[in-house]
């Protein structure tokens, strides 16, 4: 078997991974080698910004991830899909651009990660983004690669649910990035022209021209390989009982391929919890317990009102000639549905009014789905509002089934286990359905259709809680980052791996604790910030872009 040859071997060629490739092969006498196990990104619905219900249950181009039933989500497995193509899941995601809350960083500094504070990762942050619109030069990147966009496409009903919050005393922000995040307002989205920007078109795209970086689609990692403690190469698959071939890394080998597969492919390589490994049947190259460990993700619970008669919501423009309507506009470059992102409105605010600082995340839309049914909208006019915890403490595993790659492992994130989630999203829920009951919106408002007025109590809001809420798929901390003295620790500050050499993540699954928002724009400077530590560059000064 003939075996190529590169610097670096990344696998995974999601956001972070396509950041990477992007920075690494800056350097001309670098040579990079990605593997990612989904194929290129041509599927057209992709880069519609509407076509993300469309590619989020196509199986060729994602991972159709279930979590394991519990008692708290009444029995259910939750579909936790995440993208398996150029751009991984910022080619399927809902292109919401949010950083958190600045505290998020400082407290992952706190815990022993030197240089990870806000005011040190804020010049990554700017690095990665190109602000198109309103927002402080001094916290706002202007010359990245992704487009940070307002929202074009305005609803009425959307107007009267921001003017109703305003009224219940939550302040409008007119930019939750710029380090104060507290208000309502709409949502910023990597949305340009009319079409999605995932992290392949903005960061990959750019870097395949470079003669020193290979992209190889359809290539499954099954093992990292190893001499002693060293990474030296990654095993591949390209079809399910096929031949396995290799790629070998002259300096490293850089995961980033997401909080389950990096996971996974730790534990499959032997790296991880010893246990688990023996029943895997791998033999231990590291013990590391904290492999899988501390699996976290937002769990959403939604609020749905039936719009009066007349009123015209993403419903019924997404039919019949309105549809048709919508369609000539987005091709004439004019605001259109086909080009807005699915969350419309953003409430960042307060379980209850003793808090410092906002602990929920409060979604709205003028349209509703179809209960039991995902993306599937209801036949008539309908407004939801969606809402979950910040930071969830309930925390949970990602663990092998098999050696096999192509075997799903187990995915449990154990929502609502903890007492605190279930108080934070009983006051989210409390306060959503004070938002859908303002004044300000009622002219527009028939009635709630989901939980419904018969459901009141605390005890029956659990329950609808438990029976209904679905993932936001922001998962996250399964190689987490903390020193070496820390036990469940996966990487240290610099990203590799305790007591491995030549083995770095760079991913979601590194984040020590959930941050409070979408994940994407962490994700990135994450990316940005590895590739420094991994060049060996300084961090950049606070006036950088």
């Amino acid at each position: 078997m003939t075996v190529d040859e590169f610097d670096y071997v990344i696998v995974g060629a999601g956001a972070a991974g396509s950041v990477l490739a992007h920075r690494l092969t800056e350097d001309p006498a670098v040579t990079v080698c990605v593997l990612e196990a989904g194929p290129p990104d041509r599927n057209p619905w992709i880069h519609v910004p509407a076509g993300f219900t469309k590619v989020l249950f196509d199986p060729s181009c994602t991972w159709q991830f279930k979590t394991e039933p519990t008692e708290n989500t009444a029995g259910r497995a939750i579909a936790t899909t995440q993208g398996r193509t150029l751009g991984g899941s910022s080619s399927i995601n809902g292109m919401v651009y949010n950083r958190g809350q600045p505290a998020d960083l400082d407290n992952w500094a706190q815990r022993g990660n030197r240089g990870w504070g806000y005011h040190d990762m804020l010049p990554y942050f700017r690095r990665t983004e190109r602000r198109v619109g309103f927002g402080d030069p001094a916290k706002r990147g202007r010359q990245g690669g992704i487009p940070v966009t307002d929202m074009d496409w305005v609803h009425p009903v959307s107007e009267a649910f921001i003017a109703g919050a305003v009224a219940a005393g939550i302040p409008r922000n007119p930019d939750y990035n710029s380090g104060d995040q507290a208000g309502v307002g709409y949502f910023q989205r990597v949305i340009e022209r009319g079409r999605r920007v995932s992290a392949a078109r903005a960061f990959l795209r750019p870097a395949r021209s470079r003669p020193n970086l290979e992209v190889r689609t359809n290539a499954r990692a099954r093992a990292v390989l190893f001499h002693g403690k060293r990474a030296v190469g990654v095993s591949f698959l390209r079809a399910q009982g096929g031949p396995a071939a290799e790629v070998r890394a002259r300096r490293e080998v850089i995961l980033s391929a997401g909080t389950v597969n990096t996971a996974r492919l730790l534990q499959i390589s032997g790296v991880g919890p010893a246990g688990l490994l023996g029943e895997l049947g791998v033999p231990v190259v590291h013990k590391l317990r904290g492999v899988g460990e501390n699996f976290r993700d937002h769990y959403a619970v939604r609020c749905v009102a039936k719009a009066r008669a007349g009123t015209v919501t993403l419903n019924e423009l997404s039919r019949g000639p309105r549809l048709v309507a919508q369609v000539l506009r987005w091709a004439a470059g004019c605001p259109s549905i086909l080009a807005t992102a699915p969350s419309q409105v953003h409430v960042f605010w307060k379980s209850w009014d003793g808090l410092d600082a906002p602990d929920l995340q409060c979604v709205f839309t003028p349209g509703s789905y179809q209960q039991g049914r995902t993306y599937i909208l209801d036949d008539y006019p309908g407004m939801t509002a969606g809402v979950w915890p910040h930071r969830p403490e309930s925390a949970g595993h990602v663990r092998a089934r098999s050696t096999d790659p192509f075997i799903d492992p187990v995915i449990q994130p154990n929502y609502l286990a903890d007492p605190i989630d279930r108080r934070v999203t009983l006051g989210g829920l409390r306060l959503i359905r004070r938002l859908l009951a303002t004044p300000e919106l009622a002219p527009f408002v028939d009635h709630e259709t989901l939980p419904g007025p018969e459901v009141s109590t605390d005890a029956e809001l659990l329950d609808f809680a438990r029976a209904n809420g679905s993932t936001c798929y922001h998962l996250i901390g399964t190689a987490r980052m903390g020193p070496a003295t820390d036990p469940g620790a996966v990487v240290g500050d610099a990203l590799l791996v305790h007591g491995m050499q030549g083995l770095r993540v760079v991913d979601a699954s590194i984040m020590p604790a959930m941050p409070s928002a979408n994940t994407y724009a962490t994700t990135l400077m994450i990316a940005e910030r590895g590739a420094d530590l991994i060049r060996g560059r300084s961090a950049p000064d606070h006036a950088a872009a």
